[in-house]
């Protein structure tokens, strides 16, 4: 019995393993979650389902287009229109932006199939699985299997495989494990990150199409089964940590496998309804826990999502209230003359925009992705109908479920404690579809699908069954909320919490306490929810607990962000919209699925404008005003076209020639409104050293960043062997001979060190002969390695394949003065085999005893260039004292 239940499993979880690793691979390569990853499975589903009952095409012949072609080019394409934006954005608007993509991809597919006449796809149609059909059974250790499930097993199994060999033994997938180490680095190392990040999109869609085809003979084509397909998944890749491919394919097994045996051997668990299924749900809420504790970046930390400028500050307050009170007007004045059918969908859309405020509290001032605002409202709705109906008076019930909505937010409050970022995101969710599946099933709270009954609220003169009466009330109670936000926001508290949320460990050292400032939003954005969640009951006359699903807190959050979560202006833009556009598409006969395609649109905008469409309408007021009138250039390096040129390509050797080989001619640059540089001129030849001294701060790193392509520069030019290469990328300067060695040791700590050497070296061998001691280590992790021999790994590849350009910043920092001399040894061969090197160094004694000439920085400028020899202790001291 035992093993039938295991075999089983090991079935589930190998679905579970491939769509894991797909989402873990992707999040690892590109630093974005996709929640898409499941509707990626479902399309996949769709079209294996449409080649095979429609055109007719065999099962094999139609999972192979679905899986190998379908599936990689829908990524190819995603990553070119979202996700390579996406990577660069706030977390918040890649969690939209994705959210958008599980609405929208399969609306669009579903809306493909209504227009070509194909047959419906639907939760009732029963697909075929890959294998025989009808499948055929067999017996495997005592326990009965089908072909389907024997073929599951053996394609995860494949691919788990085929990814493991792809990753650890393909230059690819080197380079893949390089740019998920160190980016950066892997950029001044010649790999295109952005090439690598499109092969990892390509892959990882390519795992969810598998998942999605496998899984189509159990799951039918329900889009939201393959959702929750996805957050089981997700589990798998918690416990791989969202880095480790094959402990995520083994959690994946594993996973099935628990469900199945809790599902076989928990019979005293039936009279807890839903606890069964909820097995993926807690293991990935512990997971998260007590596995990802964010270390980058806590809750509440904005480091990515920096408020946008207020384009409206230079406007007189009338100016910039008028267009709301003159929406206001409108509104109201839509009330009293519009039909009472459309009164109320108006209605219906501020019970939402209250609730959507909630968003504006946790999210846009607090900086915390919060998904459980469904379960609140739930929370809230339910617990006010137990009360009504055990005999309390109803302002008491009201009372006590919103209360109970900030009880249950101070509970979700406390991983964010622990947990930031996405992970937080993923622990909020987690925790509303175990409320959904298991509390809300609990029939003395729920009472049953009968659920309880909501009266209308009186007023004394009138009640909320009138819609008109509920427009106005909820316009009041909405007005309440923006004052307390507003108050809020400019209180000592408000600034507690931006203080929090921008820089949490300055926060604590000034006396400010994280945990009380968390636990205070959760609660105030839980408790606006839960009045919402009432109102939500009131206008309905009753609550069910499958009136407000967990997931609709996706679709919330998503709708609030398009139109502005820094605003309570976009919550009620967007409980408007959110009623409207259905309401609009029905009436004029157009598929619902229209409105979802146009959702995901929404999140496409999003990946390129973060901030919600009310910052973007003041951002182009702002354009047109006269003092912005000249036109905005992108930068070089958003210009560069990048090159597909191998990275095992040999770089030329040296030429020698009479003038510089590399120049920087009247360089600026900074970072963001910061500059930096301040026109500086500097040139290299073959062959010849160039120490860069200066005190700190004086601006070397930065002209490091700049010669290899690190960092843009504002305006001048740098030229290699007479070549305009200021607009050339890191990656593609790299791979024409510009090498920098980072301030900080340039290795990639996560590979080894014969990895490390590949990524640059097509065959190692020569430096292990050169270099002994790294030949002894080659096996070891460069990040456990001395810091002298991390920085003879990070050289060791130039002694091989000089490149024609070394850049090499604070290279003697932080090693022993045996290690030091064995550096310098290194460019000293290097200039002997007319290699240009231009060397940053806080020793000045051992630059100065390598270098031809040298140049003093002050302040971003080049203050003194001249020969060694006329370099005296008088320039010297002025140069590190930063004086003139």
């Amino acid at each position: 019995m035992i093993l039938g239940y295991v075999l089983s499993g090991l079935v589930t979880g190998a679905i579970f393993a491939v769509m894991g690793s797909g989402l873990t691979l992707s999040y690892a390569a590109t630093g974005v979650f996709n929640f898409a990853h499941g509707a990626v499975g479902f399309l996949s589903a769709l079209l294996f389902y449409e080649l095979n009952q429609a055109a007719g095409l065999p099962a094999w012949l139609s999972a192979l287009v679905s899986v190998v072609l379908f599936a990689p080019a829908l990524g190819y394409v995603l990553h070119k229109t979202m996700f390579g934006g996406l990577a660069q954005a706030g977390e918040t608007a890649q969690i939209v932006a994705t959210i958008g993509l599980t609405i929208a991809l399969p609306a669009l597919g579903l809306l493909v199939v209504d227009l070509a006449g194909l047959p419906s796809a639907d939760a009732t149609s029963l697909p075929r699985g890959v294998g025989p059909h009808p499948a055929l059974s067999f017996e495997v250790l005592g326990a009965r299997l089908d072909t389907d499930q024997l073929i599951t097993f053996g394609f995860s199994a494949v691919a788990a495989a085929g990814l493991w060999a792809f990753m650890r033994h393909s230059p690819y997938g080197l380079r893949m494990r390089a740019a998920v180490d160190r980016r950066r680095l892997a950029t001044l190392r010649g790999i295109d990150a952005d090439a690598t990040s499109a092969l990892a999109w390509m892959l990882g869609s390519g795992l969810a199409g598998l998942a999605g085809v496998l899984a189509v003979s159990v799951l039918g084509l329900d889009a939201t089964a393959y959702t929750v397909l996805l957050f089981a998944s997700a589990t798998a890749a918690v416990f791989g940590r969202l880095r480790s491919i094959p402990w995520t394919f083994a959690a994946g097994l594993a996973l099935g496998v628990v469900q199945n045996l809790v599902a076989g051997y928990t019979d005293f668990l039936e009279e807890v309804t839903g606890l069964r299924t909820a097995v993926p749900v807690i293991l990935l809420f512990a997971g998260l826990v007590l596995l990802n504790r964010s270390r980058e970046r806590v809750a509440g930390s904005a480091a990515e999502d920096a408020p946008p400028p207020d384009h409206l500050a230079g406007l007189p307050p009338w100016r910039r209230r008028m267009p709301w009170a003159l929406g206001l007007a409108a509104l109201v004045g839509f009330t009293f003359l519009a039909s009472e059918y459309y009164v109320g969908v108006a209605a219906h859309g501020l019970v939402l925009a209250l609730i959507f405020c909630s968003f504006v509290v946790v999210t846009g001032i607090g900086g915390m992705v919060n998904l459980a605002q469904a379960a609140f409202a739930s929370m809230a709705a339910l617990t006010c109908g137990w009360a009504f109906s055990s005999g309390l008076p109803f302002f008491v019930a009201i009372v006590l479920g919103v209360l109970a909505a900030a009880a249950v937010g101070m509970l979700v409050a406390l991983p964010a404690l622990r947990l930031g970022g996405r992970v937080l995101t993923l622990a909020t969710l987690a925790m509303a579809l175990l409320a959904d599946q298991v509390l809300f099933q609990v029939d003395a709270f729920s009472n049953g699908t009968i659920g309880w009954p909501v009266p209308a609220l009186g007023l004394g003169f009138a009640d909320t069954s009138d819609p008109r009466v509920r427009v106005l009330v909820l316009l009041l109670l909405i007005g309440a909320v923006a004052l307390l936000v507003r108050n809020l926001e400019r209180s000592a508290s408000g600034r507690a919490i931006l203080a929090v949320r921008s820089a949490p460990a300055a926060a604590m050292t000034s006396g400010l306490s994280a945990p009380r400032t968390k636990i205070v939003l959760f609660a105030l954005a839980s408790a606006i929810a839960g009045l919402g969640g009432v109102l939500f009951a009131v206008s309905k006359g009753s609550i069910t607990a499958t009136d407000l699903p967990a997931f609709s807190g996706f679709v919330w959050l998503a709708v609030v962000v398009l139109q502005g979560v820094r605003r309570v202006g976009g919550a009620v833009l967007g409980g408007l919209i959110a009623v409207a556009v259905p309401e609009l598409l029905a009436t004029w006969g157009v598929s619902a699925h229209v409105g979802a395609i146009l959702f995901g649109a929404g999140g496409v905008i999003l990946a390129k404008h973060p901030d919600g469409v009310l910052t973007q309408l003041a951002e182009l007021r702002h354009r047109r005003a006269p003092s912005e009138g000249a036109p905005s250039e992108g930068t070089p390096s958003e210009r560069a076209p990048a090159v597909p040129v191998p990275v095992a390509v040999p770089v030329p050797p040296p030429v020698q020639v009479d003038g510089p080989l590399f120049r920087l001619e009247g360089v600026v640059a900074g970072y963001a409104d910061s500059t930096v540089l301040r026109g500086v001129d500097l040139a290299v030849r073959p062959g010849e050293v160039v120490a860069l001294l200066g005190a700190n701060g004086a601006g070397k790193s930065t002209t490091c960043a700049v010669a290899a392509g690190d960092l843009a520069v504002t305006s001048g030019r740098i030229l290699l062997d007479g070549e305009d290469v200021t607009a050339w990328p890191a990656h593609r300067r790299a791979r024409a001979g510009i090498l920098l060695a980072p301030e900080g040791r340039g290795v990639f700590p996560g590979l080894t060190v014969e990895e490390n050497l590949r990524t640059w070296l097509p065959d190692p061998a020569l430096v292990y002969e050169r270099l002994p001691q790294l030949a002894e280590r080659r096996a070891v992790l460069a990040g456990a390695l001395s810091g002298g021999e991390q920085q003879l790994l990070t050289l060791a590849p130039a002694l091989v394949r000089p490149p024609r350009v070394l850049i090499a910043d604070e290279p003697s920092l932080g090693l022993a003065p045996m290690m030091v001399r064995q550096v310098f040894d290194v460019f000293a061969e290097l200039r002997s085999r007319g290699v240009a090197l231009l060397l940053v160094e806080e020793k000045a004694t051992e630059a100065l005893a390598v270098a031809d000439r040298v140049a003093f920085m002050r302040l971003g400028r080049v203050t003194w260039m001249g020969p060694r020899s006329e370099v005296d202790g008088e320039r010297l001291t002025a140069a590190y004292l930063g004086v003139r």
